[in-house]
């Protein structure tokens, strides 16, 4: 499992996503008996994040879309990264945008894996009449679904936040919920509102890293799979540039980066 959380506000995007692989091994002893499943943390060092690019012969780039996975990883035995890696060289062209990659992205897994379930946020701008516009897509590969989410139902632009993958404690946290009320009555408890149509880009990066990182210590405390942990990488995409706020790199023993 994992968590990863798209906002998007007039300024800008922000992609974050936590670094944690979770597997769970079962095997059978020497006589044949079924050893009972176990769930256990493989990595905390996992990139689930990416930003895909390609640049033109002026090294001006071609796009810059950011995708953020979530759900399973270990696809025929190979990490998701290593897949985005052969997906980017061997599906990619010059003339992809943000839209054409999210559906690529789905047709890719789907084909070797029409099963997994393994999702996507891809977002990125496209050029509308001269105006950079943003795209915020949720993509599933089991439901083969690729679903824009930054549009109010009268199509013009929402602002806001997705999440995907362990979403149970931040839906607690800002989304309505039932609570027991008068006379053994279930009543609606809503949330003050989170007002991302006047959010600054530096608040939706801190809402972003807040949303894993209470994630992360909740679920520390409580007793059940601790399937979201590890570094938190954080994405930046605006119509000027792409940024990576914090990223973990390689590193050895005197903690020298690569």
């Amino acid at each position: 499992m994992s968590l990863v959380v798209t906002s998007y506000v007039p300024e800008g995007i922000v992609m974050a996503s936590d670094s944690r692989q979770s597997i769970t091994i079962q095997g059978k002893t020497p006589d044949g008996k079924e050893i009972p499943k176990v769930d256990t943390i493989n990595s905390d060092n996992v990139y689930k994040t990416f930003l895909l690019e390609k640049l033109d012969k002026n090294e001006k780039p071609c796009f810059q879309v950011g995708v953020s996975a979530f759900g399973q990883d270990l696809l025929g035995g190979i990490s998701t990264a290593s897949h985005m890696k052969r997906f980017t060289e061997k599906r990619l062209a010059d003339s992809d945008y943000v839209e054409t990659i999210a559906e690529k992205i789905v047709d890719f897994f789907k084909k070797d894996f029409p099963g997994a379930d393994i999702g996507f946020h891809v977002a990125g701008y496209k050029k509308e009449e001269k105006v950079s516009v943003p795209y915020i897509f949720y993509c599933s590969v089991k439901k083969d679904q690729v679903e824009r989410r930054n549009l109010k139902p009268d199509k013009t632009l929402a602002y806001g936040a997705t999440w995907s993958g362990q979403i149970d404690i931040l839906a607690g946290i800002v989304q309505p919920s039932l609570m027991p009320g008068l006379e053994g009555k279930v009543a609606m408890m809503h949330k003050p509102p989170i007002i991302w149509d006047a959010m600054a880009l530096q608040d939706a990066i801190d809402f972003s890293i807040y949303a894993i990182r209470t994630t992360i210590d909740t679920i520390r405390f409580q007793a059940r799979p601790k399937n979201v942990g590890g570094p938190i990488d954080v994405l930046v995409i605006t119509p000027e540039k792409v940024k990576w706020v914090q990223k973990k790199e390689l590193k050895g023993e005197s903690n020298g980066g690569l």
